[in-house]
């Protein structure tokens, strides 16, 4: 049988040749119609590129790739995380990249995986989650010529391109849900103040708090090292103690944490504390919890990322581009709200 060429599937298509070079290679800068067109042919015959002469004719590694800043344990306990890979694997099959997975857990494996991923010829760009102050790695990236892509974003370095949600607004929101149902005493449970998503989402509480004419007590704001259930639990366990009568936590994990932490002390989940949680991880919504909760577009947000790093492999890393992502707040049981005034799912 005959191997099949890109100007075969061209003229089954109704297109040129360079058109279905573009389909093959994952540029974003065909239509969807096109596209659709295109692929349906290379299903319908069989087609697969020759894998080794599409590199060399291109000068790429059709590979790009995400570094995570995680322990191999703590990527797959925090739900966000699979999420987010799994949006970013979806990225890669509708642009046929493949993905290459690095865990940085310690400053050994940093130290190992910085200059594998910051030269050209292993990779033909980087995602990297990071949103902590002083991370080297992102600077190693700046100063090296593969394009990159930050995920979160990051602490006052210029010239980078990144893609986040727009916490300050979230975060405002939250808790301005939380001024409309009538609490007076809402407190907040941060993550680390060396995270800039962490910062932001309490900016956004206290712009909130400060638009409502309420003072921010400090004794009602509690933080944690990470966004886990354990640092949402141990600082609810503080925050009893000022009597709140609702919290805005960071993360989902953070607000479940939280309400064990109140159900142990022997009060309720709304009647006595209304809950907000960020996220909306699948969890949020189990029968037994029923959170309120900020969602966050993640899977959407890892394909946005692959096509943001793609646009700068093809066309150039300068001007550094910037992508934010609106948010939607989902209304639960947890934070008291009526029947009337909840959404949806």
């Amino acid at each position: 049988m005959t191997e099949l060429t890109l100007e075969d599937i061209a003229k089954q298509a109704g297109v040129s040749r360079s058109t279905v070079s573009r389909v093959v290679n994952g540029s974003p800068s065909v239509s969807a119609d096109v596209r659709k067109r295109v692929l349906k042919v290379i299903q319908s015959t069989g087609y697969h590129p020759n894998a080794a002469a599409r590199s060399l004719a291109s000068q790429r590694t059709w590979m790009i790739g995400l570094v995570l800043p995680r322990s191999v344990s703590s990527f797959f306990t925090d739900p966000y995380f699979p999420q987010l890979t799994q949006g970013i694997a979806y990225g890669c099959n509708n642009h046929n990249l493949t993905l290459s997975l690095f865990l940085v857990g310690n400053k050994e494996d940093e130290e190992k995986i910085t200059p594998r991923i910051s030269r050209r010829g292993l990779l033909d760009g980087i995602l990297i989650q990071t949103t902590q102050n002083e991370d080297k790695l992102i600077g190693h990236l700046v100063n090296s010529s593969i394009p990159s892509v930050i995920l979160g974003r990051p602490f006052d370095i210029e010239g980078v391109s990144y893609i986040d949600v727009d916490n300050i607004s979230a975060g405002a929101n939250a808790t301005k849900h939380l001024i409309k149902l009538g609490y007076k005493r809402i407190a907040t449970i941060t993550g680390s103040k060396f995270n800039t998503t962490a910062l932001d989402r309490f900016e956004g509480y206290s712009k909130a708090m400060k638009a409502a004419n309420r003072p921010l007590d400090q004794a009602l704001i509690s933080g944690g090292d990470d966004f886990s259930e354990t640092s949402g639990y141990e600082a609810m366990k503080k925050l009893l103690k000022a009597s709140p009568d609702a919290v805005f936590a960071s993360a989902d994990m953070m607000a479940i944490g939280a309400m064990r932490a109140i159900h142990e002390s022997g009060l309720r989940v709304p009647e006595d504390i209304a809950v907000v949680g960020f996220d909306d991880i699948p969890m949020s919504a189990q029968p037994n919890i029923r959170l309120t909760t900020i969602r966050q577009p993640i899977m959407r947000f890892g394909v946005k990322a692959v096509e943001l790093l793609i646009d700068l492999i093809e066309n150039g890393s300068k001007p550094a581009r910037k992508l934010i992502l609106d948010t939607e707040l989902i209304v639960r049981d947890s934070c008291g709200a009526k029947k009337s005034e909840r959404q949806p799912e």
